[in-house]
């Protein structure tokens, strides 16, 4: 899901500040979510997410001169990152109606797994024996969160498994982006395509609802929430390797169940810890063991 790259010099104390900040933009946007959701569906949402979006990329873009970096380069890629992203928060935010917050949030700690799996076939990297083992153990904790042998197959849960696919999609493309394009153009399409694509899903019914002062704040603080959550990631990783950021990252968990349990009653269930923490275990022995790939590679100079 993020760069694993080591930085100049760690800082992680700091990194881990920045990674509070992620943690309570996503918490943040799971209940605001399910606060506009009564009165917006997922598409609607979606696109005043991005009208928000867009408005803040252009000013902070203004502000910092950094709007002469958006090209028309790579269209055709910009496209394929935000269909899949698009799809993605769909589906997320459809989950946030239909299952416990702490079983969304487990289940989208699997996107890193699901980016081993489909980086051969869209980035062309190899899928090695290990990280075919990381996969499968990222699967049996799939499992132990969702137990779907208890004979009940519940949609939310299967959203936001489906989720982390097109969060995975979305990690890849941009891995591609970011070797040529600035962030404030991928950010740019982000926000204008994905902006697009919910005006024309929210308007295929010829209905589309308008924000009342009561979900108005709501759509403010996803729309605000969304960018700064990425940013306070990226920044973070900017500071200190992924080998420190990921499990700060995993505080995401029992925060949100807190929250799930405080706001909405939600029962604190054991098994969902179990298997996102087998989740957690494959995604940072994969990230150990690629950064000690480079570390040997580099000996070896």
């Amino acid at each position: 899901m993020h760069q694993t790259t080591q930085p100049p010099e760690a800082r992680p104390l700091r990194a881990a500040l920045w990674m509070i900040g992620a943690i309570v933009s996503f918490s943040s946007m799971a209940v605001a979510g399910r606060a506009v959701s009564i009165q917006l569906d997922t598409f609607e949402l979606m696109m005043y997410r991005s009208f928000i979006g867009i408005v803040i990329v252009l000013t902070i873009g203004g502000a910092f001169g950094t709007l002469g970096q958006i090209t028309r380069r790579r269209l055709g890629t910009h496209l394929l990152r935000n269909t899949f992203h698009f799809a993605g928060q769909n589906l997320w935010f459809f989950a946030l109606t239909l299952a416990p917050l702490a079983q969304v949030f487990a289940l989208e700690f699997t996107s890193p797994l699901w980016v081993t799996l489909l980086a051969p076939f869209l980035l062309g990297e190899k899928l090695t024996r290990r990280r075919a083992v990381v996969a499968l153990f990222g699967f049996v904790g799939i499992l132990i969160v969702a137990r779907p042998f208890t004979g009940e197959i519940n949609v939310g849960i299967l959203a936001a498994a489906l989720a982390a696919v097109g969060f995975a999609g979305t990690t890849i493309f941009t891995k591609r982006l970011t070797r040529t394009e600035s962030v404030t153009c991928i950010l740019f399409y982000l926000t204008v395509m994905q902006a697009v694509l919910g005006l024309g899903f929210a308007g295929f019914d010829g209905d589309i609802s308008l924000p009342t002062m009561e979900t108005l704040p709501w759509l403010l603080l996803i729309g605000v929430a969304g960018l700064l959550a990425h940013f306070c990631i990226t920044t973070a990783l900017t500071l200190a390797p992924a080998l420190v950021v990921i499990p700060v990252d995993f505080a995401r968990l029992p925060v949100i169940a807190a929250v799930g349990m405080l706001l909405y009653g939600e029962a604190l269930d054991v098994w969902v810890f179990v298997g996102a923490a087998v989740i957690f275990g494959a995604n940072y022995y994969n990230i150990w063991a690629e950064n000690s790939k480079t570390r040997r590679a580099k000996a070896t100079l």
